[in-house]
């Protein structure tokens, strides 16, 4: 599905730089520590909704190759906050083990609920760019066939800040924080991440004319950074969000690698999602300098098809792909992966969402017989 990675003779012995995963994603500073025998200790967060199924899938799929990972699992629940001791020790998890595979945790709504506990996890543990990868995949019919492009956006600030208050009865003012060192870390990102997946143009998503000095910052600081990438041949231009909004259903092939803020990132996301088959199909990840945590791309719980086994596992099982290639275990993620690629092209087993009639069940035993 991702374009390939650096070569073996290119790559560091213990963390290859900007971008690992399928089509390489920055990997952290720091490759996670085997326990004995070489087995990886990973902390598993299956979440809220069909997440429970989908990391079934993962898990079933792992043991049958044999795959050289240990879970530490704490099923973590957003639908109450009485959850939040055990947040704290899945967080404790993470930071002891560096690298995890996550389900979407609910988050309430009301005024009276807890914060998200999504965002929570990219803050504390500062994985401040979230990579999503939609591409178009032939078994998977779609309006459009040439859909190849990478999203990935700033995790850590903007209107995800969480400063709001109430200055007065009926008067709510809410904080977008946007710092020049967080802009000029995610562009760099981006670039790294084009050059090393010999994409060929970064474009910047902003509403700088409306925020001239949030947004505003935000593209200069990109532009900036652009300037020092020239020489490797990559493009670069820049999009008002609506107007993105509006080419990415007309004319998705112009895009290749996206950067952008916090919130823009949500909604592009959904939309790169729907192009190319929905959230059950797109992998992602959240890459820091020190911890990965890899989940699906579109944040769906899906609570409506919760524990019916008709979910789609494919966006998990790919994000967990990308696990482990950020572990160096490239060889197994690529045999898993292309088993699920031959699944969903043959169209034999299909889930629902893609037009079928197969259970995540049937979907997973696929896979593991194309193995």
């Amino acid at each position: 599905m991702l374009r390939a990675g650096l070569s073996a003779a290119t790559r560091p012995a213990l963390a290859r730089p900007a971008t690992t995963l399928a089509a390489d994603f920055a990997k952290v500073a720091k490759r996670p520590t085997t326990k004995y025998g070489g087995i990886y200790t990973v902390t598993l967060i299956p979440g809220d909704g069909i997440g429970a199924e989908i990391t079934d899938s993962v898990k079933e799929i792992f043991e049958h190759v044999n795959a050289p990972i240990e879970w530490e699992q704490y099923d973590v629940s957003g639908m109450s906050s009485a959850g939040e001791a055990l947040f704290r020790q899945a967080m404790d998890s993470l930071k002891r083990n560096r690298v995890g595979l996550k389900g979407i945790l609910f988050t309430p709504i009301s005024q009276s609920g807890h914060i998200s506990w999504n965002v929570a996890m990219r803050q504390q543990l500062d994985i401040y760019a979230s990579v999503v990868l939609c591409k178009s995949l032939p078994g998977v019919p779609t309006r459009h066939s040439n859909v190849d492009f990478a999203i990935i956006r700033e995790n850590t600030e903007g209107e995800y800040s969480g400063l709001e208050h109430q200055s007065y009865p009926g008067v709510v003012e809410s904080l977008k924080v946007s710092t020049r060192a967080k802009a000029e870390r995610i562009s760099r990102f981006a670039f790294d991440f084009a050059l090393k997946n010999n994409r060929k143009k970064v474009t910047c998503v902003h509403k700088a004319n409306i925020m001239k000095l949030g947004d505003g910052l935000f593209l200069n600081t990109f532009r900036r950074v652009a300037e020092e990438y020239k020489s490797h041949g990559i493009e670069f231009n820049d999009m008002i969000v609506d107007n993105t909004s509006m080419q990415l259903v007309a004319k998705p092939g112009q895009f290749d690698v996206m950067v952008m803020p916090n919130l823009y990132g949500a909604i592009v996301s959904n939309i790169g999602a729907a192009l190319v088959g929905g959230p059950g199909i797109v992998p992602g990840c959240n890459i820091g300098s020190e911890y990965a945590l890899f989940e699906p791309g579109c944040r769906h719980v899906a609570s409506d098809i919760m524990g019916t086994n008709r979910a789609n596992p494919t966006a998990m099982i790919l994000s967990a792909t990308m696990l482990l290639r950020h572990l160096g275990l490239d060889p197994l993620a690529n045999q898993i992966a292309a088993a699920t690629f031959d699944v969903i092209n043959s169209g034999k087993v299909r889930t629902a969402d893609m037009g079928g009639s197969a259970t995540t069940s049937d979907f997973t035993s696929a896979i593991i017989k194309n193995l």
